[in-house]
């Protein structure tokens, strides 16, 4: 059996890419190297990842999915004895969502022997509520087979509404059993953690490869690979392997 990990939010700017990367040098960590694929229409972040081999796959035409394009997906997946890793983008969540469940994919792949593993994120601060009706949407339409994976974001702000957390809110309390785990993304502070990690996204590396780099100052190279522990044990208890 293979595991399809997916990034879903209808939520440009949250960090899905991140996700996806973090995901990618997680799985390689424990198990074999995962195939990874960027169909993001719009912005090809984890593609930009050379040290993940990834490979960016267009399957939007306009607004729509291009069924044939989907179907070479497809057959990318079936033959898979380890794991993928997919980023999708924000612009295509509507139509890729309604494409999956219409088409039954969750229960192709299962019948295939595969897993899809929907990961999505909640942000706080103005995008909250978008993204909380984002994963209301994927949790309810989505068929029993698929597991989910939500990771709480704090980068633009509190993930907090009217006093309460995620994990009271309606949105969650309705539809927290299909979710098989929460993933937490620490708080960092802007001026040394938050930095050295944003550096090291834009640049696109990977945790190995920013701390090979001699050219770091010791404790961002420190840092970072404090940052990569913390988001690693989070995948820990996820157990997503």
């Amino acid at each position: 059996m293979a595991r399809i990990h997916i990034t879903l939010q209808g939520k440009g700017g949250v960090g899905k890419s991140m996700v996806a990367t973090v995901l990618a040098q997680y799985i390689a960590s424990k198990a074999d190297k995962p195939a990874c694929i960027d169909i993001d229409p719009v912005n090809s972040t984890f593609h930009g990842y050379q040290a993940l081999d990834v490979q960016r796959l267009q399957i939007m035409e306009d607004d729509e999915i291009n069924s044939r394009k989907f179907d070479a997906l497809i057959e990318m997946l079936a033959p898979l004895t380890s794991a993928a890793v997919i980023d999708s983008g924000a612009s295509s969540f509507v139509p890729l969502s309604h494409y999956l469940i219409s088409n039954q994919v969750p229960s192709l792949l299962a019948d295939m022997g595969h897993e899809l593993v929907v990961h999505t994120v909640i942000t706080g601060g103005q995008a909250l509520l978008d993204t909380v009706s984002g994963f209301a949407h994927l949790t309810s339409q989505f068929p029993d087979e698929t597991l989910f994976v939500t990771w709480l974001n704090p980068y633009w702000g509190p993930i907090e509404h009217e006093g309460k957390g995620f994990e009271q809110m309606k949105a969650y309390l309705s539809n927290k059993h299909r979710v098989s785990a929460i993933a937490r993304i620490p708080q960092l502070k802007d001026e040394t953690y938050g930095r050295d990690l944003g550096d090291m996204l834009r640049a696109r590396l990977t945790f190995d490869e920013a701390l090979a780099l001699s050219s770091r100052a010791i404790m961002t190279r420190q840092r970072i690979k404090i940052i990569k522990g913390l988001l690693f044990k989070q995948l820990d208890q996820a157990t997503v392997i």
